[in-house]
């Protein structure tokens, strides 16, 4: 793809391995870890941007702690979760959807959803640059 784009795998190579007698548990539980994983991995950035930002003398990592977040600031974070969070659950909504219509292809289609997403987030990020 010459965008840049990533494509997710549709289906993973072998049978996926179940370790819940409920099906849905696994996958709560591979969400969790996903995310898990990328907060660790931006804990360490954010890390590194505090250890940088106070070695060049810019800021002290106390000043972090004692910040104030204005209302307008918790505003924009509020909105910011919301989306986070409404794209986090989005499978669980597709997958409710899909039961109460009778529709076998939910994987699919949050599939679609998180791919048009990513590419939706790339465009913004390149056009704050």
């Amino acid at each position: 793809m010459s965008d840049g784009a990533v494509r997710l795998k549709r289906k993973a190579k072998g049978e996926r391995p179940y370790f819940f007698d409920d099906p849905s548990v696994d996958k709560v539980v591979a969400m969790v870890m996903g995310l898990a994983g990328e907060v660790a991995i931006l804990r360490d950035r954010q890390d590194t941007l505090e250890r940088l930002l106070e070695s060049k003398g810019l800021i002290k990592r106390n000043e972090i702690e004692a910040f104030v977040v204005t209302d307008k600031i918790a505003g924009e974070r509020a909105a910011w979760r919301e989306t986070f969070l409404g794209e986090i659950l989005r499978i669980v909504a597709i997958e409710l959807e899909a039961a109460a219509s009778g529709d076998s292809a939910p994987y699919d289609t949050a599939i679609d959803l998180v791919e048009q997403a990513g590419a939706t987030s790339r465009r913004r990020a390149r056009t704050r640059r």
